[in-house]
Parts: structure tokens; C-alpha cells; sequence
């Protein structure tokens, strides 16, 4: 169950990672938010955060939800 949610995580964080590589918006929102400068580390920190912050149902609607997240958009407001 664990492993799920935490492949779950990492798959989205490394997705935002790639996206944000290419993306001045992404890399200034990281910063602003205070996870500091774009590297995978400080990624994955703000997907593990926000991830955990959803409503966290049953474990497969939770992965869902993690799957589901728009966390580029998180990083922008």
C-alpha cells in the first residue's frame, strides 16, 4: 500500500521535474513557495507535501487523487 503511493509520488514529481526544466513559471513558483532551487530533491519535497494534504480516502481513491493533482498549477498559486 505504501509503495504504492510513494511510486505515486515519485512518478509525479519526476513528471514536474522534466516539465519544469523548461518552464521560468514552475522554477520561480518552487522557489516562492520555499522548497528552494529547481532539483529533484525539492521537487519531490513539494509533491510529497501537497500529496499528502489531499483528502485521503480509500487507498486507492488517495493514489488516485495523487495521480490526478495538478501540481504544476499548485506551484503557481
Amino acid at each position: 500500500m505504501q509503495l504504492d503511493i510513494l511510486k505515486a509520488i515519485y512518478a509525479r514529481a519526476t513528471d514536474l521535474y522534466t516539465r519544469g526544466r523548461g518552464d521560468d513559471g514552475l522554477r520561480v513558483g518552487l522557489r516562492m513557495q520555499g522548497y528552494g532551487d529547481w532539483n529533484l530533491d525539492n521537487v519531490y519535497a513539494f509533491v510529497y507535501e501537497r500529496s499528502v494534504e489531499l483528502e485521503a480516502g480509500q487507498h486507492g481513491t488517495f493514489v488516485g487523487g495523487i495521480k490526478q493533482a495538478d501540481f504544476a498549477m499548485m506551484l503557481n498559486s
